[in-house]
C-alpha cells in the first residue's frame, strides 16, 4: 500500500442538520470544488471512482434511474441493495438515503450532500463526509491522498477533531465509546 500523502482537514464548516422525523435527521454538507460539474458527476457515479474517495463501494455505476447496486459501507460486512431514484446529469443524483446536488459556479461546482442519518451519529457522519469530500477534491485535482473512511477514519487525528467540532456545532453529545484525542 502506498504511503499516504500528508493531509490535515480544515475546520468543521459548511454543514447543517434538519430534522425529518423521530431520531432521523438530514445532514447537509456544502462544498465548493474547483472542478466542472461533469467531472464531479463522473466521480459521484462511476463505481471505480467512488471506491477511491467515498465511505462505501458499489458494484455498479450510479448514473441510471432505476438501476440497483449493492452498496457496502467501509467497515460494514453486509452490502445494502440500493436503487438509483434520480440521475439528472450533471445536476442531481439520488440513491438510498443520499442526494447530491451539483451547481455550476463559473467552471467549478457547488456540491451539496443531503444524507439521512440518526441524530446520535450526526457528528460522526459529518466528520466522515467532511474528510471524504476533501479526498474527492484531491482526487479530482490529480493529487490523490487515498480514501480515509470507516474504522481507519476514526483513528485519524483529523477525524477526531472534526467529530468534536461538529458535535459542539450541532449540540450533540459525543458517545463515551468514541475515539479519544
Amino acid at each position: 500500500m502506498p504511503e499516504r500523502q500528508p493531509y490535515t482537514p480544515g475546520p468543521a464548516t459548511g454543514a447543517q442538520i434538519q430534522r425529518t422525523e423521530g431520531q432521523q435527521w438530514t445532514l447537509i454538507l456544502v462544498r465548493q470544488l474547483r472542478h466542472a460539474p461533469e467531472k464531479v458527476w463522473q466521480a459521484l457515479t462511476n463505481a471505480e471512482h467512488v471506491s477511491e474517495w467515498a465511505p462505501f463501494v458499489v458494484d455498479g455505476n450510479l448514473d441510471t434511474v432505476g438501476s440497483t447496486v449493492n452498496m457496502t459501507w467501509v467497515g460494514a460486512p453486509t452490502p445494502i441493495e440500493t436503487k438509483v431514484t434520480r440521475a439528472d446529469a450533471p445536476n442531481v443524483l439520488e440513491f438510498g438515503d443520499i442526494r447530491w446536488e451539483l451547481e455550476n459556479l463559473g467552471g467549478g461546482t457547488r456540491l451539496t450532500l443531503f444524507s439521512k442519518i440518526d441524530r446520535r451519529y450526526i457528528a460522526m457522519g459529518a466528520a466522515g463526509w467532511h474528510i471524504s469530500l476533501d479526498v474527492l477534491d484531491h482526487l479530482l485535482a490529480g493529487t490523490p491522498i487515498g480514501r480515509i473512511a470507516g474504522p481507519d477514519a476514526m483513528k485519524f487525528d483529523g477525524w477526531q477533531r472534526l467529530h468534536a467540532e461538529y458535535a459542539e456545532q450541532f449540540g450533540v453529545k459525543m458517545p463515551s465509546w468514541g475515539p479519544k484525542e
